[in-house]
């Protein structure tokens, strides 16, 4: 995988900003916010923060993952032949392959996601949770130990199917923008398609307050494991205005890293 170079990532920056402030004023002027708003330069620096230095240490805890496997099936380490897959599974289309990887990573994303919202894993979690004015920035505010933890706990059953994952490289960029979607300022609820695929309405739910949706709707992809396992929360005629947690999470990126780590 291609790191992120620091050129690409104030690109990014710039055209996103953009993109997405205009898409806010799509809605009523009572509901939009402050570009400065509360939380902004936390987010900010996580956006540096995480695609230099989460993203690499995710990369190097995947890669010591899957190694062992590896190594098991193939007798070596070969980036390519994991890449590409084995056995009868991989001998599949690469669209097939890519939903079947879709499907089943987006299937242990929502039960890795619910265990993130219990005992000790919430304090990794509720970092993530601890944007109080939501919008597509917030979506880089992650802590190293979730994004590894969870990566990491879906690497190794998705190779152990045989798929490639090289069947997932032309839909990872819009993998990614939905990612950052999901967060944005908008009340969007894709229409017939809301229970089909995640909305920004469907996530921004997740992200309200523990008694009200916070422990709702914790796909990253597919309603429909909400739906199947009574988590779905999508009330009628109304939308989530209020953000954050109850838990006491410092404000600062540093605060932050060793928020989980401290009593």
């Amino acid at each position: 995988m291609r790191q992120p170079t620091l050129i690409g990532i104030v690109v990014g920056f710039v055209v996103l900003t953009i993109v997405f402030r205009l898409l806010e004023f799509t809605r009523a002027p009572e509901q939009r916010q402050r570009l400065l708003r509360s939380g902004y330069l936390t987010d900010l620096a996580y956006w540096l923060f995480t695609p230099l230095v989460t993203r690499t240490a995710t990369a190097i805890a995947v890669a010591i993952a899957v190694a062992p496997i590896a190594w098991l099936i193939w007798g070596r380490l070969d980036r390519d032949l994991i890449m590409h897959g084995f056995g009868p599974m991989a001998q599949l289309p690469l669209w097939a392959q890519a939903a079947a990887l879709l499907v089943i990573g987006d299937f242990i994303g929502y039960w890795m996601h619910r265990a993130f919202h219990r005992r000790r894993l919430w304090r990794f979690h509720a970092v993530h949770h601890s944007s109080e004015q939501l919008d597509w920035l917030s979506s880089v505010r992650l802590h190293p130990v979730n994004d590894i933890v969870m990566r990491v706990a879906a690497a190794a059953p998705l190779l152990l199917t045989g798929l490639a994952p090289i069947a997932l490289a032309s839909v990872t960029p819009l993998l990614t923008l939905l990612a950052i979607a999901l967060h944005a300022n908008v009340d969007w609820d894709w229409g017939p398609l809301r229970t089909i695929v995640a909305s920004p309405r469907f996530h921004r739910w997740h992200h309200t307050s523990e008694t009200e949706g916070g422990n709702s709707n914790f796909a990253g992809l597919l309603p429909i494991w909400d739906i199947l396992f009574g988590t779905f929360y999508m009330p009628k005629d109304a939308t989530p205005v209020r953000f954050g947690t109850a838990t006491p999470v410092p404000t600062g990126l540093f605060g932050q890293l060793i928020f989980p780590f401290r009593r």
